[in-house]
């Protein structure tokens, strides 16, 4: 390091700001009843989503203290999960959590994660309460915005007249002729993914918070699916103007489904090229005993990128990765 690289990636106001955030983050949940809790950063077993990767270490003390092998947390999700189980009530943890390979101008390998679990709750009921307020208080700061909550569904015939659940893939593809995407291996969910974030999500008004409820069962995550026709996840995700800040779900508790979930994601990671992870220690055995439950997940750093618009995550990072 040399220069002016040690000088902080964000400007002393943008501190002052996340300092703002984490204070009404804490009144609110203190209004509402909801217990700050702290879990561990470092734990036995991993993340198994396909497409996040993470940071391992190893224990070097005596064997009898546990496995030596550790997987720095990409969310705090499983041990809120644990203690939901064992009867703790609404909860909320604030803390920094970790994703290798995810370093960028819209990326930072460590971020803060705001997740809270609401028991009782459902998706809607999370998204039209706590998923809004939340956003609406801490991270407009005062400034008047809408709220438009619409289904999945909705969202895409209103953006690009395509149904999402029956459009053929040559449909999906249509409306992203001309911006170079090599197609090779991509499937359904993939092309939904980039119908979103490159003809959808840009342009959401910056003034707005938008809800998007109800999603294709193929991307429940640990989600309920919910039958009909067609069956979807019930889960939402919260944007304020274009960047996305929330994902919450009306948490699954079929452990059985929730393992047989796990082994799908192991086996795409398999596909990959990448290990899998260890993960029934984790979660599975503990959901049967949850109880319905609504809970999401905030990225802190989405949230103040938004507030002060800007698309560089070092601008609100008192050091990013390249100057940690």
């Amino acid at each position: 390091m040399s220069g002016a690289d040690w000088r902080p990636s964000a400007d002393l106001e943008a501190l002052r700001q996340r300092a703002r955030v984490y204070a009404l983050v804490r009144a609110y949940f203190a209004g509402q009843g909801v217990l700050e809790v702290e879990t561990p950063v470092l734990s036995e077993a991993g993340n198994t989503e396909p497409n996040i990767d993470s940071f391992t270490t190893r224990f070097s003390g005596h064997r009898d203290a546990g496995s030596p092998q550790r997987w720095l947390r990409t969310s705090p999700e499983y041990p809120l999960k644990r203690l939901l189980a064992a009867g703790i009530g609404d909860c909320y943890e604030l803390g920094r959590v970790f994703r290798n390979g995810e370093a960028g101008g819209r990326h930072n390998p460590e971020f803060t994660m705001l997740e809270w679990y609401r028991v009782g709750w459902d998706h809607l009921r999370l998204s039209r309460g706590d998923g809004r307020a939340g956003a609406a208080g801490a991270g407009l700061a005062g400034r008047r915005a809408e709220v438009l909550s619409l289904s999945y569904r909705e969202l895409f015939l209103q953006a690009t007249g395509v149904d999402p659940f029956t459009a053929g893939d040559a449909q999906l593809q249509a409306p992203l002729d001309g911006i170079g995407i090599d197609s090779d291996g991509l499937g359904r969910d993939d092309w939904l993914d980039l119908l979103m974030t490159h003809r959808i999500q840009p342009h959401f008004p910056a003034d707005r918070i938008t809800v998007v409820h109800d999603w294709p069962a193929s991307q429940c995550a640990l989600a309920k699916v919910r039958d009909g026709d067609p069956p979807v996840a019930e889960r939402f995700e919260l944007y304020l103007g274009r960047f996305e800040l929330a994902n919450g779900y009306h948490e699954l508790t079929d452990a059985a489904e929730q393992r047989a979930r796990f082994q799908r994601d192991d086996a795409v990671r398999a596909r990959r090229g990448r290990r899998g992870r260890r993960w029934t220690c984790a979660c599975s055995r503990h959901c049967r005993r949850a109880c319905r439950t609504a809970g999401v997940a905030l990225g802190i750093e989405r949230l103040l990128m938004a507030m002060a618009g800007t698309d560089r995550i070092g601008d609100v990072l008192a050091f990013d990765f390249a100057r940690g």
